[in-house]
């Protein structure tokens, strides 16, 4: 399965941004995953399953307890496909970045300076 088609699909891609905060037991993320996409354990069973099967996580048994992480590889992989588009989104990004720094500056200086505020 392509890495795209993995992560083309929200369970997986909010499994994943679980993950992301550090690893987790089955029954954690099937508790969150359940509520926030009303499916049944077996199919987040499931989804864990292409997760682990494509490469992105890596699964862990701790006595009864199946312990999810995430494996980096393949998103390096796209990491690494996604380096030629970049340059369409980066210098919006920076930009951006600048202005928000303008504006913490601005703020700070009408902070110290008494009545320099509209």
């Amino acid at each position: 399965m392509h890495a795209f088609d993995v992560l083309g699909d929200p369970v997986r891609r909010r499994i994943l941004e679980l993950l992301a905060d550090g690893e987790r037991s089955s029954g954690a993320l099937s508790a969150v995953v359940q509520e926030e996409f009303g499916i049944s354990q077996p199919a987040v069973s499931q989804h864990l399953r292409v997760l682990r099967d494509a490469g992105f996580a890596a699964v862990r048994a701790e006595g009864t307890r199946r312990l999810y992480s995430v494996d980096l590889a393949p998103l390096r992989e796209v990491d690494a496909w996604l380096a030629p588009f970049r340059r369409f989104w980066e210098p919006r990004l920076d930009a951006l970045a600048t202005e928000l720094a303008r504006g913490r500056r601005a703020r700070r200086r009408d902070q110290r300076e008494p009545g320099s505020g509209p």
